[in-house]
């Protein structure tokens, strides 16, 4: 069995890994730590864990956390995780961050993030169905939930040199705001409402950027807004995406068939997908229509911020770390509706 801890249990996406691993048949849960709630039951906090974990929070040290556990899942706020990593890195434990300490390069982070880094050692982005390699790695930086729904809604254009503008357009569930509560958060001013925000500037286009030009050196033209709508879980990414020849919507279902070919939790379902048949899951359904006549094709992406944009996509990464399938743990249908 393979021993995980939890840094910074207590949040949303701590609460989400601790669901989805309290049920995976290689892992048994040793730690989840707290410095607040150290002492108090898990279940406590994350109340639809009653009955199937008996942890408490603790608060233990960088060596002791490394030598109880075989992998480390790093789920504190930005700019706190390159506190830990280097000394759980410091042995045989194997780190997933889900911070956006390692996701960039260290000028790129300090730039976007106003930040000075403190941690010059490279990580590979952790998403699989760009990054096989990190199956091989001890360390991964698991991706942003917004960058995940749409790289992946625009990688196979991208690859195929395609794009000329990307323009993404995503839509997110209230989760993706974190635990506690804000302005945006707060009931009456999202309930019946829509709120953009970080019009042309929020930092996760940088991860958008560094994995599109990746597949594409000659792509510059990458645009995001993203928003906050009346639903607890869930992005959807609207992406037009101009490209540099006309193609048919069959077009794009040949180059998106072959490039996610044996890739098990991107779907192509045909017709718009929804975030209901994603909801709790690791899928991200992808679908698609050609505007031949302006040499526009809209990229449609559904994932769940709390699995495949954050959790869930890190224990698909731990999987592959330690040799198992990818879907070990993760093969779940949506709880629909």
């Amino acid at each position: 069995m393979i021993k995980a801890g939890i840094i910074g249990a207590s949040g949303y996406t701590g609460g989400e890994l601790l669901r989805l691993l309290v049920s995976h048949p290689d892992v048994r849960l040793e730690l989840a730590t707290s410095r607040n709630l150290a002492g108090k039951p898990v279940a406590s906090t994350h109340r639809h864990l009653e009955g199937f974990l008996d942890l408490k929070y603790e608060n233990p040290g960088l060596e002791e956390i490394r030598e109880r556990c075989d992998v480390v899942f790093v789920a504190v706020p930005h700019g706190t995780a390159m506190n830990y990593v280097p000394e759980l890195l410091d042995g045989s434990t194997k780190v997933i961050d889900l911070s956006a300490d390692y996701r960039l390069d260290i000028p790129v982070f300090e730039k976007i993030y106003g930040m000075k880094h403190s941690d010059p050692r490279k990580s590979v982005y952790g998403l699989v169905e760009l990054h096989p390699e990190a199956a091989k790695e001890e360390f991964v930086a698991n991706p942003g939930c917004f960058p995940t729904g749409a790289t992946l809604a625009a990688a196979p254009l991208a690859a195929a040199g395609l794009i000329d503008i990307a323009v993404f357009d995503s839509k997110t569930g209230i989760s993706g705001a974190g635990i506690s509560p804000t302005e945006t958060s707060h009931y009456p001013n999202l309930a019946e409402n829509i709120i953009p925000y970080k019009l042309t500037a929020h930092r996760h286009r940088a991860e958008i950027v560094q994995e599109l030009t990746r597949l594409d050196g000659k792509l510059r033209n990458i645009n995001f807004t993203p928003h906050v709508i009346p639903s607890i879980r869930g992005i959807f990414t609207t992406a037009h995406l101009f490209t540099k020849e006309s193609l048919s919507t069959e077009d794009v279902r040949e180059i998106y068939e072959e490039f996610y070919r044996n890739k098990p939790f991107i779907r192509l379902p045909g017709g718009v997908p929804s975030l209901t048949a994603v909801r709790g899951s690791n899928f991200c359904d992808i679908g698609f229509e050609a505007d031949k006549e302006n040499n526009r094709v809209v990229i449609l992406s559904a994932i769940d911020n709390l699995v495949k944009g954050a959790s869930g996509q890190a224990i698909q990464n731990m999987n592959l770390m330690f040799g198992l399938a990818e879907t070990r743990g993760l093969w779940l249908p949506a709880a629909a509706p």
